[in-house]
């Protein structure tokens, strides 16, 4: 496990949100504490610190002291793949998403169990630990998956108290407010907002053609220094609004643009 996953992990743990739901009642689970369970036969993912090589000698294959500590974490993972997530500068905004998973199933080790909400839920319950953090890691939705159907598999899949990791940009928010209000309800949510690519400034000016994402529909366009500065106000007071909206749902709210970079935008929102 790096350095950043074992703070982000420490940090899920101790997430207790005082007056919130979701995060559910802590459980025994099998991993680095104190108080010694059972050896067994290692298996791909265990902490390789836990090896017991006098019981390996004797057994003739690698056994794992299982210790049990107080609490276990299911992390999962809920991405927007939506055809406007695909859109970036030097990488998509879909593509910081991933990466942003990679670094959330980090914080994964032993007995932890993981899951991806896209197209279809992977939700892994005999492979756990790195191995099972790998996989889910690996994972990609088709693009133009609806969002809004990630949030239902999370309800449908995933137990009281999991910590689930939500990426969007978040412009059919309206809609899907009701289902991200019911996960905060269920689990331990925290969203991340993807922000406009361009929102420091749009690099445009005279007549250009433009295709709107979703929809696909091409339009020619003039772009002056007065609709670059329109497009500037509109793009800070929307994310005025989505963070706003997103802060009133009761979840864990982070920005995650290319910039700053996946890694700072996790560190930020947990405060590590």
């Amino acid at each position: 496990m790096s350095a950043f996953g074992a703070r982000l992990r420490d940090a899920l743990l101790a997430g207790r949100r005082e007056g919130r739901r979701g995060v559910g009642a802590p459980a025994l689970r099998r991993s680095d504490g104190y108080e010694f369970s059972e050896l067994r036969e290692y298996v791909e993912g265990d902490d390789p610190r836990r090896i017991d090589w006098a019981a390996t000698a004797r057994a003739g294959s690698l056994q794992t002291r299982v210790i049990l500590e107080d609490r276990s974490l299911l992390l999962a993972v809920a991405l927007d793949a939506s055809q406007s997530m695909q859109l970036g500068r030097t990488r998509s905004n879909y593509d910081l998403a991933c990466e942003t998973a990679t670094l959330w199933y980090g914080a994964a080790i032993d007995d932890d169990r993981c899951a991806r909400l896209g197209a279809e839920p992977l939700v892994l319950r005999d492979v756990r630990g790195r191995a099972g953090a790998r996989a889910c890691a690996l994972r990609r939705e088709p693009a133009g998956t609806p969002f809004g159907d990630a949030l239902r598999l999370a309800l449908a899949t995933l137990g009281r108290g999991a910590r689930v990791l939500v990426i969007s940009d978040f412009f059919e928010l309206d809609a899907q407010s009701a289902l991200l209000r019911a996960c905060v309800a269920r689990f331990d949510v925290t969203t991340l907002f993807a922000r406009d690519p361009w929102h420091a400034g749009l690099p445009l000016g005279g007549f250009v053609a433009l295709r709107d994402a979703e929809t696909g529909e091409n339009a020619r366009v003039y772009v002056d220094k007065r609709g670059r500065e329109r497009f500037a106000r509109a793009v800070a007071a929307r994310e005025r609004d989505v963070v706003e909206a997103l802060r009133r749902t009761g979840a864990r709210v982070g920005m995650l643009d290319e910039d700053a970079g996946p890694l700072r935008a996790l560190a930020q929102t947990f405060g590590l």
